[in-house]
Parts: structure tokens; C-alpha cells; sequence
């Protein structure tokens, strides 16, 4: 044992000595500062991974393809960031042998922002794959937008009027107030019904002169179709205006309406000038013109087959009109004049017909097929089965009908063995 004196000199000397840090512990406090600058760049990283998906979001409305390009490189940059400092934390912070409840909870953060990296980047493919439908949906719409200017720069072609006469130009602008007219299924339909119109007009005043010449109408009618069961006298009109169709349509499929000519214009814009050029004349002033010009023998041609030799001489007691159609010429007759505006309407239907592209088709249909709905219509409205309670079948055809840019104009009919509705 020490001295108690030498005892108690050494205990004063001790605690007179300073005390200096340990080097681990100074290890271990730069460590620590180094994982909380790390963390902290990780938040400043995610903010700005944030701010950066937000940007990538709003830049989808509007759909602007710029921003989206330019946000989607600003996540992916800081998605390359975020990865940088995870390469930076594994090399720097190897994983201890004892791992400290501090330690733990930290390496739970960095895998929480790691899945969320994960969700990040399935996010930014699934908006790639949305960028690259959204081009592909571009691109159509400028194929679209390409075939409509196409298809109006032909349009526009089409109503162009190349070749009207100063006089042809005075009576289509004192009529519509314009030179050009748009060539469309419209203005066909608007045609057709025109043509309809005619021949009910024209069977009036043939009617009437049958009348006055004391002919039997239920024999005449029966005489152009003896089958067909009227559900009213009346109706029996219906089968003077189908042999009005039947012989004024003859030849209507061919270019030239079986009309002998030669040089037959075949473009479209042709037939739509000779449209546009005639239909705010008058026929008969047409004629004088030109009474050998197509359009007359159309019409001289039409007359001799519409009506018949036995008709005109019972209605004028002779055949002085049709002897003189027959030479050439155009009788300015009331009854010659009704034929012309007939002979007119189906001109001009086909003049317009074959002025579209692909030109507009006719069809008729044949005595006793089943009535369609969808190719037909009755020109009776109010008729119901019979009391054989059949399906509808046609008795008449009183007006074609044509197929016309894949629609359908029905061809107008009378149904035999119906019956009127009250």
C-alpha cells in the first residue's frame, strides 16, 4: 500500500489533467452530419421530383407535346439524381455489423423513397405510352385534314363554271343571285323530286285530253298493267304517270340518254356545266336557239315514244303535230309546251347525275316484288294488307330510284291489293 500522503498527491494530480475527445466519437458526429445533408438532398430531390411530375401532368391539358417533352426530361433527370445519391449512400455507409435503432429507421426512409422511385417510374411509362398514342391520333387527324382540303380542292373544281354564254350567266344570276352552285346529294334530291313533280304534271293535261276525247280510262289504265288491283278508281291516275317514267327513263343509264351525238363531253364537269347552263331556261327559248341542238332531239325523241300515235290523233284529230316533231321541228302547241318542262326535268336529273364522282346509279323496280322499306316508298301513304294479308307488293312503278355517294333515294311505287286506311 501507498502512503495515505503519496496517495492523495496523486489523486490531485489526476484531476488537474485534461481530458481530450476519443477519435471515434468525432468519427461518429461527421458521420451523422454527412447522413443528414444526405437525407436532406433526398427531400430537396423529391420536391423537385414532384414539381416536375406536376409540370408533366399539366403539360396533358392542353395536349402540348413541347412541355411534355421538356417535363418528362426533368423527371427523368431527377429521377437520375435521386439514383445517384442512393450509389452515394452504399458506398460511403457500408452496412455494420450491429445496426442501431437509428440506423434502422433511416434505412427504412431510403426504402420508402425508393419504392416511391419505382411508382415514379411507372408512371413516367405509362405517360410515354399516352404521348405516343396521342401522336399516332395526331398523325390521323392530319391524314384526315389532308383528304378534306383534297376533297374540296375538287369540289371547288367541280363548280367552276368554264363556258356560259353571257346570256346563260344573265339568267342564272337574275335566278339564284350567285355564278357558281355547290355540287351536292341535296341538290340531286332536290332534282328528283323535280323530275317527280313533272311527270304528275304532265299526266294531268294527258288525262284531261284522254277525257275530252271521250276515251275509256279504266280500259287505258288496265291496258298498261291489267294486274294490278286499285284500292280507288282514283288511283288509276298512277298508271298513266308509270308510262310516263317507264318511256321518259328509257335510256337514262348511258351517257349519252340514247341520244345519237357526236364529241359526247364525258367529264364531270362537262355535264355539270350543261346543268348549270339550262336550268334557269326557259326550253322553249332553249329550242329556238338551236331546234337540232341535243337537247332537241332529246326531246323530239321523248315526245314520240311518251305519247302514243292513237292518243295525238284522237286529241287533235290528226297527225299534223307529230308530223312536224318528226322533221325537226318544236310546235309551240300548250300541250307540246307541258311535254317540254318535262322533257326538261329528266334532261337536267341527268346532266346532274353524271356530274358526280362516282356517278349516281339508277334502279327501278319490277311489277310484283315484295315492297322494301329501304329501296321503296309507297306514293300512297295511308294504305293497309288486303284481306289476303299478304306482304305488300308493287303494282306501279311511278318513279325510280338511285344510289348516290352510298345512300339510298327510294324509288317511289303504287301496291296492288291494298287497302285505304280511314
Amino acid at each position: 500500500m501507498l502512503p495515505t500522503g503519496v496517495k492523495e498527491t496523486q489523486i490531485r494530480e489526476s484531476n488537474h489533467q485534461k481530458v481530450h475527445p476519443q477519435p471515434i466519437e468525432e468519427a461518429m458526429s461527421q458521420n451523422q452530419e454527412a447522413v443528414e445533408a444526405l437525407i436532406s438532398k433526398i427531400f430537396t430531390n423529391i420536391s423537385s421530383l414532384k414539381s416536375a411530375y406536376i409540370q408533366l401532368q399539366a403539360a396533358h391539358t392542353p395536349y402540348d407535346p413541347d412541355k411534355i417533352q421538356a417535363a418528362d426530361k426533368a423527371v427523368i433527370t431527377e429521377l437520375k439524381n435521386l439514383s445517384e445519391l442512393k450509389h452515394y449512400y452504399r458506398e460511403n455507409n457500408p452496412k455494420p455489423a450491429s445496426v442501431s435503432p437509428q440506423d434502422s429507421r433511416l434505412a427504412a426512409e431510403i426504402q420508402e423513397q425508393q419504392s416511391l422511385l419505382k411508382t415514379y417510374e411507372i408512371m413516367v411509362k405509362k405517360f410515354q405510352s399516352q404521348i405516343q398514342t396521342k401522336d399516332s391520333e395526331i398523325l390521323r387527324l392530319q391524314q384526315q385534314i389532308e383528304e378534306s382540303y383534297q376533297k374540296q380542292v375538287k369540289l371547288e373544281k367541280k363548280v367552276k363554271l368554264r363556258s356560259l354564254s353571257a346570256k346563260e350567266s344573265e339568267d342564272l344570276e337574275s335566278e339564284n343571285g350567285f355564278f357558281t352552285m355547290e355540287l351536292t346529294p341535296e341538290l340531286f334530291s332536290s332534282a328528283v323530286e323535280a323530275a317527280y313533280k313533272s311527270i304528275h304534271d304532265f299526266s294531268k293535261p294527258l288525262i284531261n285530253m284522254m277525257k275530252a276525247a271521250g276515251w275509256d280510262l279504266d280500259a287505258a289504265a288496265n291496258s298498261i298493267e291489267p294486274t294490278v288491283v286499285y284500292a280507288k278508281r282514283a288511283h288509276k291516275k298512277y298508271a298513266f304517270e308509270s308510262h310516263i317514267c317507264q318511256r321518259i327513263f328509257s335510256g337514262f343509264q348511258e351517257e349519252s340518254f340514247s341520244v345519237k351525238q357526236d364529241n359526247l363531253p364525258v367529264s364531270n364537269d362537262s355535264f355539270f356545266n350543261q346543268f348549270l347552263a339550262l336550268r334557269a331556261m326557259d326550253p322553249l327559248d332553249i329550242l329556238s336557239q338551236n331546234s337540232d341542238s341535243i337537247f332537241g332531239k332529246f326531246c323530239r325523241s321523248k315526245y314520240l315514244v311518251v305519247v302514243h300515235p292513237k292518243m295525238e290523233a284522237s286529241f287533235f284529230g290528226n297527225l299534223d303535230q307529230r308530223n312536224y316533231v318528226m322533221g325537226g321541228g318544236h310546235p309551240r302547241t300548250p300541250f307540246y309546251q307541258s311535254f317540254l318542262k318535262l322533257a326538261k326535268s329528266i334532261w337536267l336529273l341527268h346532266k346532274l347525275a353524271y356530274s358526280f364522282d362516282p356517278k349516281v346509279k339508277i334502279f327501278q323496280v319490277k311489277r310484283g316484288i315484295e315492297f322494301s322499306e329501304v329501296y321503296m316508298e309507297s306514293v300512297v301513304k295511308n294504305m293497309m294488307a288486303g284481306e289476303s294479308d299478304q306482304s305488300p307488293k308493287v303494282g306501279l312503278m311511278i318513279m325510280p330510284g338511285f344510289w348516290i355517294e352510298g345512300s339510298v333515294i327510294q324509288c317511289r311505287v303504287y301496291l296492288s291489293g291494298m287497302k285505304c286506311a280511314e
